[in-house]
């Protein structure tokens, strides 16, 4: 059965980009459909890759934003008819392909475009611009707006990636899905006995793309509140990076590490006191692979967390996203007995095995007759 794998762009690593390297597993023959692409994030995948317009534009790899407008036609140029699935895995303009009445059409969706639906009013609001230019782009978007709830109708079924999402595939879309959680590799994080470390050498840690929407400036605040008897590792790079470290100032209790590689990850991660997961995400990797460590996570309770984690035994929550709200849970962290093989044993179900598993077998449960 000819497959294709249609994916919004290969210009950063993110959750997306880790679903669409097991789905080149599952399918080694498919080709990927792609609107741009940087050739660094693209030579992991080792297959053919077919890209839009917009990659041989001006500027249209590094400043692809530049071309928003253009992203639904370019998309709906792939020309798709030779293929019988077409799996689109997608949080914006992926969707939106054109296939025949006999392909089936599979969207794996990490969630309805943010900045065209739930986070409108933020995402202008947070815009550095004056009223008059953000009115113009708050016309723009309701063009997408209309644009992306048709290509929606267009998907034959829906896969969401958690329950969060799930309810909001419902409420913009008026759409049906299955969830499906997305695969971490849960079989490449050990436990380490932190017994045999001294108390100077325990740490809390948090990583990820260093943006102001992650809320990692509310964990250093938290840090700084504590003081030096709680130390922070931060690992990642992004545009926060600078006023994060102003921030941080000269408190002698948090550490910045930049970009780490695998090895180094699962290091931190096994040696760590528990991870915070300070912001709301659709489903949260970073949370499951602290848990596959065997270490529990301290996690904003909103969103995907609230579906991995669980209270008590695999984690602790807080309610608002606040630096007293953070520095009360740590505080009370201690008090806790943690079972680190009972962790690991919960992680385990988010398991890239399960995950090809459940998505093989919806495949087979809806061929098109």
């Amino acid at each position: 059965m000819p497959v294709a794998l249609i994916h919004d762009h290969l210009a950063q690593d993110g959750g997306a980009e880790k679903v669409l390297k097991v789905f080149t597993e599952m399918f080694p023959a498919a080709p990927i459909y792609t609107l741009l692409y940087e050739a660094n994030n693209a030579t992991k995948y080792a297959r053919k890759i077919e890209t839009s317009i917009i990659q041989k534009l001006p500027g249209g790899v590094k400043h692809y934003q530049w071309y928003l407008l253009f992203m639904p036609l370019a998309v709906e140029f792939f020309d798709l008819r030779s293929y019988d699935l077409v799996i689109s895995d997608t949080s914006s303009f992926a969707k939106g392909v054109i296939t025949l009445p006999d392909t089936l059409h599979i969207c794996y969706c990490h969630t309805p475009t943010r900045y065209l639906w739930s986070d409108t009013h933020q995402y202008i609001n947070e815009l550095k611009y004056n009223k008059w230019f953000k009115k113009l782009i708050s016309l723009v978007l309701n063009r997408l707006r209309i644009w992306d709830y048709n290509a929606a109708q267009r998907v034959d079924l829906f896969i969401a990636n958690s329950h969060t999402v799930q309810k909001r595939i419902t409420k913009y879309y008026r759409r049906e899905s299955v969830v499906i959680y997305p695969p971490v590799e849960t079989d490449k994080f050990y436990i380490s006995d932190l017994s045999l470390r001294k108390p100077e050498e325990q740490y809390f840690l948090i990583g990820c793309r260093l943006a102001p929407y992650k809320r990692v400036d509310v964990v250093i605040t938290a840090f700084k509140l504590l003081g030096n008897d709680y130390k922070l590792k931060v690992f990642g790079d992004g545009v926060d990076l600078k006023r994060l470290k102003k921030i941080t100032g000269d408190a002698k209790n948090i550490e910045f590490l930049g970009r780490v590689d695998e090895k180094q990850k699962v290091k931190l991660f096994s040696e760590a006191l528990a991870f915070i997961n300070p912001q709301e995400e659709d489903f949260g990797i970073t949370p499951v692979e602290s848990m596959a460590a065997g270490r529990p996570v301290i996690a904003y309770q909103k969103g995907g967390a609230t579906e991995t984690i669980i209270e008590g035994k695999t984690g602790l929550f807080f309610k608002e996203q606040t630096a007293l709200a953070i520095k009360e849970v740590i505080s009370d962290f201690k008090n806790h007995h943690w079972d680190s093989e009972a962790i690991k044993k919960h992680a385990d179900q988010f398991s890239v095995e399960n995950f090809k598993n459940q998505i093989n077998k919806f495949i087979d449960d809806n061929k098109k007759q």
